[in-house]
């Protein structure tokens, strides 16, 4: 199985669609809606409509659900439309300002979910959730967290969990003959043995600048747990003033000043899997990165994967941190929402197909054999074959998480979201100062 080596990055650009649509829909028209794409349900008689992004791995799982659904459903009629990644974004932001969206908006949730919300775009789904206990049941919990704001929930989980893992080169540590880290203090002590070895300890692609940020998340979360992100996420005054957030960025500056990561890694990019790379090649012994590197490792790594030389793990504890250890940050799934502006008859179509056909054992079959783990739980007994222990791990860290933390980037707002990217680049190029980095985020808190 391999995953989209940028499955991860292909909806970032949502949050900044949405907040667009934020803006039109204040001046909205209320014209006629254009036929098979209104939010009235499109098409008119017994019909919802449905948009969503093209390309395998992900359209064929999501075209034989509907496909499914419409033919157990004789009277009604889910119209779909699939669009490229840029294309999508601008239609949905141009549609919803026009009052010409689908019904069910597809997304990422997090800090375009909750543009919608402030627009009173999208249906509180909170009570539906409540009068239907076994379909929410039948999700992850960990999942909900990046569809809901306010405490109030306003999207489905979809489709699949992707958590952001350790990896590490076994036949490396072999060599070098130490064991992986199950502490930020015996990570720190592996930094010199592997440099020794002259092996880069951690691959990094920093020119990318979201994968440096992985780093900060899950370091903030160890040493405090999520409710310092949690108060930024709310817009709370100077959140970012936290102790422990000075002491996070200072244990970042530590590792890069320690030679943590391969010689520039500043200029290398990840969408040329370089960084990839440099793992499977041993040329770098662990690297910080989301649950799509496997298929990347096993679809460009030769036998690397094959021969067992990938080894994973969540990311280990902070001495003395407050956070629980089986905190995860990445994907926590994909989200649909239904449409404030449709009509009441494209709103049941909408959550029959959410209670149904979301959730049904081929919607789960079909993620899985796509080479991903779905949002549904107890999938463990379709994962098989070489890649069956991976697929089993990382339900069990999406699964076992007190706290599945979306990724910063997409739960911010894109203006905050630009600003704390470019200071994270400048943080471990050490262009900028603990606190200087946080005044420059405190900036933006809210905007």
């Amino acid at each position: 199985m391999t995953n989209n080596p940028i499955s991860r990055r292909n909806f970032l650009g949502l949050a900044a669609g949405a907040a667009g649509a934020a803006a039109l829909a204040a001046c909205g028209s209320d014209g006629p809606k254009a036929p098979g794409t209104g939010s009235t349900g499109g098409g008119g008689g017994g019909s919802a409509s449905y948009w969503s992004l093209s390309g395998p791995p992900g359209e064929p799982v999501r075209k034989a659900a509907i496909e499914r659904f419409n033919k157990a459903n004789a009277s009604t009629k889910i119209e779909e439309l699939y669009f490229q990644n840029d294309a999508y974004k601008q239609k949905i932001k141009t549609s919803l300002g026009a009052n010409q969206g689908p019904t069910m908006i597809w997304g990422w949730g997090g800090g375009g979910l909750k543009e919608y919300v402030n627009s009173n775009l999208v249906e509180d789904l909170t009570d539906w959730f409540g009068q239907n206990a076994a379909v929410k049941d039948k999700i992850l919990a960990s999942s909900f967290g990046a569809a809901t704001v306010n405490g109030k929930i306003y999207a489905m989980p979809i489709e699949t969990v992707q958590p952001i893992v350790l990896f590490y080169n076994k036949k490396v540590f072999e060599r070098v003959g130490v064991q992986p880290p199950k502490s930020w203090g015996e990570i720190m002590a592996l930094v010199p043995k592997f440099n020794a070895a002259k092996v880069a300890p951690f691959s990094l692609a920093g020119q990318s600048r979201w994968t440096n940020m992985m780093w900060l998340e899950f370091l903030l979360d160890r040493t405090a747990g999520s409710e310092v992100f949690d108060r930024v996420f709310a817009g709370e005054k100077d959140a970012w003033s936290d102790p422990a957030v000075l002491d996070m960025l200072t244990k970042i500056q530590d590792l890069v000043k320690a030679n943590g990561f391969q010689k520039g890694f500043s200029s290398t990019t990840a969408d040329s899997n370089a960084d990839q790379a440099l793992l499977y090649t041993g040329k770098a012994a662990m690297m910080l990165h989301g649950s799509w590197s496997y298929g990347i490792q096993t679809a460009n790594g030769g036998n690397f994967v094959k021969e067992d030389g990938l080894g994973w793990m969540n990311f280990p504890a902070v001495e003395g941190g407050k956070g629980d250890p089986s905190n995860t940050v990445g994907n926590p799934g994909q989200y649909l929402s239904i449409s404030s502006k449709a009509t009441p008859e494209a709103k049941e179509i909408a959550k029959k197909f959410f209670s149904t056909t979301l959730v049904d054992d081929d919607e789960k079959s079909g993620w899985v054999k796509s080479g991903g783990v779905p949002v549904l739980k107890n999938s463990d007994s379709l994962f098989t074959g070489g890649d069956a222990q991976f697929l089993k791990d990382m339900a069990g860290i999406a699964n076992g998480a007190k706290v599945f933390a979306q990724s910063w980037d997409q739960a911010l707002s894109p203006t905050a979201a630009e600003t704390l990217l470019d200071n994270i680049a400048k943080l471990f190029q050490l262009q900028v100062s603990p606190q200087q980095w946080v005044s420059a985020m405190n900036g933006v808190i809210g905007k």
